[in-house]
């Protein structure tokens, strides 16, 4: 899972860049090496045409130098059109074009003049006569609307730092992204489009939803107050039934009210693709889901597709994945993942925060030096009740700060942060660390902590980082883990680590995953993305 969406960055791009000013766009002069005999098109438009289009149409300074750039890169030969008509890149960038608009049913990408043009020309190229001044503007006007469409597509349309997500966006190039699609004359558009294979399986994804919304929706199961096993009999087994075969997960021919074999095979796996107990009984939380209507379901693929437009181009080597809604940390080597893990992230009004760094240092026996917050609202009040608070839970007070106490706790196996924490500098002072409360891992929702990310098996993610350090055995690293005082490894090449929030995608098995969106960011996003 995530292992074709999730980038490696080894130099990157921390948050504070973001807010950085951006560079003034790089001028390409004309070339005037091309010429009628070396270019692409016969054709060619006079610069000053340029420059009224891009008046007339009051473009900003960024897009009037993407135009000004594209066409002195080809010394303004056109690039859409030849002698012959339409060239074959136009058609299968239209092609690809019209393929977005019916995934995304998003208008904003609809321009009726072009449409109604492009439309008369490819069904109808050799009746429709353009003149010398209407095929200057539609070729300028197709170039413009590339543009757009290539933020659109690749680079999405919202700002993510305004929806709390920080890592570094993706930004995409489109002079040169145009240029080459032109150098390649429209073909193998799958390899030039700089997208990720996750995005596309999920957009698959969207036609049979689309389907189901055109039909009605998904049967509702009305569940009373049952819980239903296999033997029960009962309307709403015939229901789930109906649900399942709509979204493809049931395919037994058996509609009857009785919860057979089939029937309880086909819930444990959609038990799963939803993060529930696979335990095969429907309850209250499973209907719950299963009643999640087709229009939702809809707009939380194109919500999770448009966050996986912002994530940076792809690269090679370690990296830690943790996806806060689905409470797992993923361990990737190259495009393998190598091992997953539960883990238990922030509660709401404490959520872990979505960024992206760099793991430099693992400490083994850590002390946790209690946040202010928490001896404020927690520690003190504890302290008043019970003064031998401290000492009961192996804490002591080193100081005094801001009129606080200074409150740590010792390492210990009764330690908040466990035996081990793997440390990440960052502004928001969030990492992830072990953690005495085990039985939290058995909840399927897992968000109880005040921030930080705790591990299921942070052991074995120790071994794992140190595992090309042959001073660090599996007897060495238990010794650490044991001391009476912490420990500090510095990893030789740090290790990216991204803390993410999807809430749909397609496993390695081809299963459509969705899960709770425990922050609310979903909702932020479908306020800015749609219309209700």
């Amino acid at each position: 899972m995530f292992k074709n969406l999730i980038p490696v960055l080894f130099c990157l791009v921390l948050f504070a860049c973001n807010h950085s000013k951006s560079k003034p766009q790089r001028k390409i002069i004309r070339d005037t090496t091309i010429n009628n005999k070396n270019s692409f098109s016969e054709l060619s438009l006079d610069s000053l045409k340029l420059e009224k289009y891009i008046s007339d149409n009051s473009f900003t300074d960024s897009a009037a130098a993407n135009m000004r750039n594209f066409y002195n890169s080809r010394n303004y030969h056109f690039a859409w059109f030849t002698n012959s008509g339409l060239a074959e890149q136009t058609r299968a960038f239209w092609n690809l074009h019209n393929n977005e608009l019916m995934s995304t049913k998003d208008s904003s990408l609809y321009d009726n003049k072009l449409h109604t043009r492009m439309k008369e020309l490819i069904e109808n190229e050799e009746g429709t006569k353009l003149s010398a001044n209407e095929l200057v503007e539609t070729e300028l006007h197709l170039t413009q609307h590339f543009f757009k469409y290539a933020k659109f597509a690749y680079e999405g349309t919202i700002n993510p730092t305004e929806l709390q997500w920080y890592i570094p966006r993706k930004k995409v190039d489109v002079v040169n992204l145009l240029d080459s699609l032109f150098k390649q004359n429209g073909a193998k558009l799958t390899d030039w489009e700089p997208i990720s294979k996750d995005y596309r399986l999920l957009e698959k994804k969207l036609p049979g939803y689309y389907e189901i919304q055109k039909k009605g929706g998904f049967t509702i199961v009305y569940p009373g107050d049952k819980i239903y096993r296999p033997g029960d009999s009962a309307i709403a087994i015939q229901q789930v039934k109906e649900r399942l075969q709509q979204s493809g997960d049931y395919h037994s021919g058996d509609t009857s009210m009785v919860y057979g074999p089939a029937l309880e095979a086909a819930v444990q796996h959609v038990q799963k693709l939803l993060g529930l107990n696979p335990d095969g009984v429907i309850g209250p939380g499973t209907i719950r889901q299963l009643n999640v209507s087709a229009k939702e379901r809809i707009e939380q693929i194109l919500v999770n597709m448009e966050r996986m437009k912002w994530m940076p181009k792809e690269r090679g080597g370690t990296r830690l994945v943790a996806n806060i809604p689905e409470f797992k940390l993923h361990v990737f080597e190259g495009d393998n993942e190598i091992f997953n893990m539960k883990i238990v992230v922030g509660k709401a009004g404490h959520n872990t925060v979505v960024f992206s760094d760099e793991l430099k240092y693992i400490v083994f026996s850590p002390y946790w030096n209690v946040p202010a917050s928490i001896v404020r609202n927690e520690i003190l009040p504890a302290v008043r009740r019970d003064p031998h608070y401290l000492s009961r839970n192996n804490m002591e007070q080193t100081g005094t700060r801001n009129g606080l106490p200074d409150i740590r706790q010792k390492p210990g196996g009764n330690n908040a942060l466990g035996r081990v924490k793997f440390i990440f500098p960052n502004s928001y002072n969030i990492y992830f660390h072990d953690t005495p409360a085990k039985m939290l891992f058995d909840e399927n929702d897992r968000a109880f902590s005040h921030g930080c990310v705790r591990l299921a098996g942070p052991e074995r993610l120790a071994r794992y980082l140190l595992r090309n350090n042959k001073e660090w055995t599996e007897e060495k690293i238990y010794e650490a883990m044991h001391k009476q005082k912490d420990d500090w490894v510095t990893l030789g090449e740090p290790v990216p680590v991204y803390l993410l929030y999807f809430t749909a995608w397609v496993d390695n098995d081809g299963g459509l995953n969705f899960r709770d969106d425990i922050y609310g960011h979903d909702e932020e996003m479908k306020s800015r993305m749609f219309e209700h």
